[in-house]
Protein backbone atom coordinates (compact mmCIF):
# COMPACT_ATOMS: atom_id res chain seq x y z
CA UNK A 1 0.00 0.00 0.00
CA UNK A 2 1.98 3.48 -1.33
CA UNK A 3 0.95 6.71 1.10
CA UNK A 4 1.57 9.96 -0.16
CA UNK A 5 2.76 11.79 2.69
CA UNK A 6 4.12 14.58 0.24
CA UNK A 7 0.93 16.10 0.04
CA UNK A 8 0.02 16.54 3.36
CA UNK A 9 0.85 20.19 3.43
CA UNK A 10 -1.43 20.80 1.00
CA UNK A 11 -4.79 19.47 2.82
CA UNK A 12 -3.63 20.95 6.51
CA UNK A 13 -5.50 24.68 5.54
CA UNK A 14 -8.48 22.27 4.94
CA UNK A 15 -8.68 20.94 8.67
CA UNK A 16 -7.93 24.27 10.49
CA UNK A 17 -12.05 24.87 10.38
CA UNK A 18 -12.04 21.60 12.27
CA UNK A 19 -9.33 22.13 14.46
CA UNK A 20 -11.12 25.40 15.81
CA UNK A 21 -14.55 23.32 16.41
CA UNK A 22 -12.83 20.37 18.19
CA UNK A 23 -11.07 22.99 20.21
CA UNK A 24 -14.23 24.81 20.67
CA UNK A 25 -16.25 21.69 21.70
CA UNK A 26 -13.36 21.08 24.43
CA UNK A 27 -13.61 23.72 25.91
CA UNK A 28 -16.79 24.44 26.31
CA UNK A 29 -17.65 21.10 27.38
CA UNK A 30 -14.71 21.20 30.04
CA UNK A 31 -16.15 24.30 31.62
CA UNK A 32 -19.66 23.30 31.84
CA UNK A 33 -18.51 20.02 33.08
CA UNK A 34 -16.14 22.27 35.90
CA UNK A 35 -19.82 24.37 37.01
CA UNK A 36 -21.66 20.54 37.51
CA UNK A 37 -18.57 18.91 38.80
CA UNK A 38 -18.31 20.93 41.19
CA UNK A 39 -21.75 21.98 42.03
CA UNK A 40 -21.66 17.88 42.33
CA UNK A 41 -19.03 17.57 44.27
CA UNK A 42 -20.43 19.47 47.02
CA UNK A 43 -23.83 17.67 47.19
CA UNK A 44 -21.80 14.35 47.56
CA UNK A 45 -19.70 15.64 50.24
CA UNK A 46 -22.78 16.53 51.91
CA UNK A 47 -24.84 14.68 55.03
CA UNK A 48 -27.91 15.31 53.82
CA UNK A 49 -29.39 12.99 51.94
CA UNK A 50 -31.67 14.84 49.83
CA UNK A 51 -28.62 16.02 48.10
CA UNK A 52 -26.24 13.35 48.81
CA UNK A 53 -28.23 10.69 46.69
CA UNK A 54 -28.83 12.97 43.61
CA UNK A 55 -25.74 13.25 43.25
CA UNK A 56 -24.52 9.81 43.60
CA UNK A 57 -27.46 8.72 41.29
CA UNK A 58 -25.83 11.24 38.80
CA UNK A 59 -22.72 10.46 39.22
CA UNK A 60 -23.20 6.12 38.94
CA UNK A 61 -25.69 7.04 36.36
CA UNK A 62 -23.09 8.76 33.95
CA UNK A 63 -19.90 7.07 34.82
CA UNK A 64 -22.05 3.62 33.97
CA UNK A 65 -22.72 4.79 30.45
CA UNK A 66 -20.99 5.42 27.15
CA UNK A 67 -20.32 9.14 26.03
CA UNK A 68 -21.41 7.90 22.68
CA UNK A 69 -24.67 6.89 24.22
CA UNK A 70 -25.35 10.24 26.50
CA UNK A 71 -24.79 12.14 22.81
CA UNK A 72 -26.96 10.35 20.63
CA UNK A 73 -29.68 10.36 23.69
CA UNK A 74 -29.47 13.78 24.09
CA UNK A 75 -29.10 15.00 20.15
CA UNK A 76 -32.17 12.87 19.00
CA UNK A 77 -34.04 12.82 22.20
CA UNK A 78 -33.54 16.32 23.55
CA UNK A 79 -33.32 18.60 20.49
CA UNK A 80 -36.97 18.08 19.14
CA UNK A 81 -38.28 18.74 22.85
CA UNK A 82 -35.63 21.75 23.49
CA UNK A 83 -34.70 22.45 20.37
CA UNK A 84 -31.16 22.15 20.15
CA UNK A 85 -28.53 22.39 17.58
CA UNK A 86 -25.89 19.71 16.77
CA UNK A 87 -23.22 21.92 18.50
CA UNK A 88 -24.88 22.70 21.40
CA UNK A 89 -25.77 18.63 21.87
CA UNK A 90 -22.37 17.98 21.68
CA UNK A 91 -21.12 20.81 24.43
CA UNK A 92 -23.97 19.19 26.64
CA UNK A 93 -23.29 15.25 26.21
CA UNK A 94 -19.25 16.25 26.71
CA UNK A 95 -20.25 18.89 29.86
CA UNK A 96 -22.21 16.39 31.63
CA UNK A 97 -20.47 13.14 31.10
CA UNK A 98 -17.09 15.17 32.47
CA UNK A 99 -19.20 16.73 35.20
CA UNK A 100 -19.62 13.42 36.89
CA UNK A 101 -15.61 12.67 36.86
CA UNK A 102 -15.06 16.23 37.73
CA UNK A 103 -17.42 15.74 40.79
CA UNK A 104 -15.06 12.68 42.24
CA UNK A 105 -11.99 14.70 41.15
CA UNK A 106 -13.23 17.41 43.45
CA UNK A 107 -14.44 15.32 45.93
CA UNK A 108 -11.50 13.50 46.48
CA UNK A 109 -9.73 16.60 46.71
CA UNK A 110 -11.80 17.90 49.20
CA UNK A 111 -11.90 15.47 51.69
CA UNK A 112 -7.80 14.81 51.41
CA UNK A 113 -8.03 18.23 53.33
CA UNK A 114 -7.04 17.56 57.02
CA UNK A 115 -10.88 18.04 59.16
CA UNK A 116 -8.82 20.86 61.70
CA UNK A 117 -8.34 22.89 59.15
CA UNK A 118 -12.50 23.43 58.72
CA UNK A 119 -12.39 23.03 62.50
CA UNK A 120 -9.99 25.89 63.28
CA UNK A 121 -11.89 27.78 60.68
CA UNK A 122 -14.93 27.26 62.88
CA UNK A 123 -13.23 27.71 66.24
CA UNK A 124 -12.28 31.54 64.39
CA UNK A 125 -16.19 32.50 63.90
CA UNK A 126 -16.92 31.50 60.41
CA UNK A 127 -19.86 29.85 58.98
CA UNK A 128 -19.07 26.51 57.36
CA UNK A 129 -19.45 28.03 54.03
CA UNK A 130 -17.37 30.79 54.64
CA UNK A 131 -14.65 28.36 55.77
CA UNK A 132 -15.45 25.96 52.88
CA UNK A 133 -14.77 28.98 50.08
CA UNK A 134 -11.81 30.41 51.96
CA UNK A 135 -9.89 28.19 53.39
CA UNK A 136 -10.61 24.59 52.16
CA UNK A 137 -11.55 25.17 48.37
CA UNK A 138 -8.13 26.64 47.47
CA UNK A 139 -6.26 24.03 48.62
CA UNK A 140 -8.47 21.32 47.01
CA UNK A 141 -8.45 23.40 44.28
CA UNK A 142 -4.87 23.05 43.71
CA UNK A 143 -4.75 19.56 44.66
CA UNK A 144 -7.69 19.13 41.77
CA UNK A 145 -4.75 20.22 39.00
CA UNK A 146 -3.21 17.21 37.91
CA UNK A 147 -6.02 15.18 37.52
CA UNK A 148 -8.51 17.75 35.46
CA UNK A 149 -5.32 18.06 33.16
CA UNK A 150 -5.79 14.44 32.41
CA UNK A 151 -9.78 14.72 32.62
CA UNK A 152 -9.38 17.44 30.06
CA UNK A 153 -6.92 15.67 27.92
CA UNK A 154 -9.77 13.13 27.82
CA UNK A 155 -12.31 15.44 26.96
CA UNK A 156 -10.30 16.48 23.65
CA UNK A 157 -10.13 13.05 22.50
CA UNK A 158 -13.48 12.22 23.74
CA UNK A 159 -14.44 15.73 21.49
CA UNK A 160 -14.19 13.12 18.69
CA UNK A 161 -17.53 11.15 19.07
CA UNK A 162 -19.42 14.36 18.09
CA UNK A 163 -18.40 13.29 14.49
CA UNK A 164 -21.10 10.98 14.89
CA UNK A 165 -23.99 13.64 15.13
CA UNK A 166 -22.47 15.65 11.32
CA UNK A 167 -20.06 18.20 13.62
CA UNK A 168 -17.40 18.79 11.64
CA UNK A 169 -14.44 18.31 13.97
CA UNK A 170 -10.92 16.57 12.80
CA UNK A 171 -12.21 13.01 12.30
CA UNK A 172 -15.29 13.85 10.25
CA UNK A 173 -13.20 16.45 8.32
CA UNK A 174 -10.51 13.36 7.73
CA UNK A 175 -12.93 11.13 6.27
CA UNK A 176 -15.23 13.79 4.39
CA UNK A 177 -11.46 14.25 2.40
CA UNK A 178 -10.57 10.55 1.94
CA UNK A 179 -13.87 10.09 0.25
CA UNK A 180 -12.96 12.66 -2.53
CA UNK A 181 -8.89 12.02 -2.31
CA UNK A 182 -9.59 8.75 -1.76
CA UNK A 183 -5.99 8.90 0.82
CA UNK A 184 -7.88 7.91 4.04
CA UNK A 185 -4.41 7.51 5.89
CA UNK A 186 -3.11 10.56 4.90
CA UNK A 187 -6.17 12.41 6.98
CA UNK A 188 -5.73 10.34 9.30
CA UNK A 189 -2.37 11.25 9.99
CA UNK A 190 -3.44 15.17 9.70
CA UNK A 191 -6.20 14.85 12.40
CA UNK A 192 -3.62 12.36 14.42
CA UNK A 193 -0.98 15.32 14.46
CA UNK A 194 -3.98 18.09 15.15
CA UNK A 195 -5.07 16.02 18.16
CA UNK A 196 -1.25 15.60 19.54
CA UNK A 197 -0.57 18.87 19.58
CA UNK A 198 -3.52 19.86 21.17
CA UNK A 199 -2.32 17.29 23.93
CA UNK A 200 1.41 18.39 24.33
CA UNK A 201 0.06 21.92 24.68
CA UNK A 202 -2.95 21.20 27.19
CA UNK A 203 0.01 19.03 29.12
CA UNK A 204 2.40 21.96 28.79
CA UNK A 205 -0.06 24.27 30.40
CA UNK A 206 -1.33 22.26 33.53
CA UNK A 207 2.36 21.29 34.35
CA UNK A 208 3.57 25.21 34.07
CA UNK A 209 -0.11 25.76 36.74
CA UNK A 210 1.47 22.92 38.44
CA UNK A 211 4.80 24.52 38.98
CA UNK A 212 3.28 27.75 39.33
CA UNK A 213 1.12 26.70 41.99
CA UNK A 214 3.56 23.96 43.62
CA UNK A 215 0.87 21.36 43.50
CA UNK A 216 3.77 18.92 45.42
CA UNK A 217 3.54 20.83 47.96
CA UNK A 218 -0.11 20.94 48.83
Amino acid sequence: MYFDFSSLPNYVPYFLPAAWMTLKITVLGILLGLVLGLGTAFLRISERLVFNIPARAYIYLIRGTPLLLQLLFIYFGLRGLLGLNALTSAVLALGIHNGAYIAEIFRGAIVSISNGQMEAARSLGMSYPRAMVRIILPQACKRAIPPMGNQFIIALKDSSLASTITINELLLKSQQLASSNFMMMEMLFIAAIFYLFYTALFSWLFRRLEQRLDVSGA
